[in-house]
């Protein structure tokens, strides 16, 4: 009889060769390579998390709250959107009631919504929405490197001063990590700047990590020479990415998120086998996803570094897919 994950396999879509770099997608390759492979190759699909559809719905009540007017930006009216966010999601993915399928009473999902409010409330301890106004919100950015690596992904919120200086801003709905683990975090970050300074020539004055799960802001001034830093740091990981692919030697790496990854029935570490490898030498690569598409399939950006548990482990940890493709 074929098991689930049989199923999945077969199901699945075309695979092909990765065609861009995501901060998402760079951060499972050095979490674990193989786990790369089983998302961007062979798109194995993964169960939805509550952690990471939790942080779908605060994202998007934090972006659709500057449609206000300044003076009706507020706490209560913000609290106020998160069902509302909750049921335009359900509409357009159904398959996220499974989440609250064991839930007949609705408690569960209750404390859920709760949960979201709080974090959307919290935000308003951090910063004032009524003295913000955004120069763009859940912005796409793509750019090709000389060298041709294609970058692209999602940007919560870019603030431009009078003065033209730019900030970039991330919610997180999770803790802020420990002091020696900020770099990782930051990384993601990094990339999106150097991505709109590759596009506009400018380096962006700040950027901003708001975690709202424990009510931290992170704040880092990039400068040129951290870019060309990460832009070097990229190339090399890409060309593990193409050496991996022309290869088919993608390796496993244990470490605290395995116990959140839904491919453990296929993964060696944990006595799986992996579907065949599907790409032959010279594959072609896949066609570009469209912003659109990828929006519809929103969630948190995975970030390198130890969680912090199983709610950061659903958002930046291996059940957490991101709504950057590859």
């Amino acid at each position: 009889m074929d098991t689930s994950t049989e199923k999945a396999v077969r199901a699945a879509p075309v695979p092909a060769r990765p065609v861009a770099l995501s901060p998402s997608r760079a951060s499972d390759f050095l979490q674990c390579p193989l786990l790369y492979r089983f998302r961007v190759i062979d798109k194995l699909p993964e169960k939805p998390s509550e952690a990471a559809t939790r942080g779908t719905v605060v994202h998007a009540v934090l972006e659709r709250l500057f449609d206000a007017p300044a003076a009706e930006r507020t706490a209560p009216s913000a609290r106020s959107m998160v069902p509302g966010e909750w049921k335009k999601l359900l509409e357009k993915r159904p398959e996220l009631a499974e989440l609250f399928a064991d839930d007949p009473e609705g408690e569960r999902l209750a404390r859920w919504l709760s949960d979201a409010e709080k974090l959307v409330e919290r935000w308003f301890s951090l910063e004032d929405p009524t003295r913000l106004e955004p120069a763009d919100r859940e912005l796409y950015v793509e750019t090709v490197l000389e060298s041709g690596l294609r970058l692209r992904g999602f940007i919560d919120r870019v603030d431009v001063a009078p003065t033209g200086e730019v900030r970039l801003v991330d919610y997180k709905t999770g803790k802020a990590p420990r002091p020696e683990y900020s770099e990782g975090a930051l990384f993601q970050m990094k990339f999106y700047a150097l991505v709109l300074w590759r596009l506009r020539g400018l380096v962006p004055r700040r950027l901003q990590l708001v975690y709202l799960g424990s009510g931290d802001v992170l704040t880092y001034d990039p400068s040129e020479a951290d870019l060309r830093g990460v832009e070097r740091k990229l190339l090399a990981l890409w060309d593990a990415i193409q050496k991996a692919t022309d290869s088919g030697d993608w390796r496993p790496r244990r470490s605290k998120l395995c116990g959140w990854c839904d491919h453990q029935a296929v993964c060696p570490e944990f006595g799986g086998t992996p579907p065949p490898y599907p790409l032959a030498p010279g594959a072609e690569a896949a066609e570009p996803v469209l912003p659109g598409a990828e929006a519809a399939e929103r969630a948190l950006p995975v970030i390198p570094g130890p969680p912090s548990g199983p709610d950061a482990a659903g958002q930046n940890g291996a059940a957490g897919q991101s709504k950057e493709s590859s």
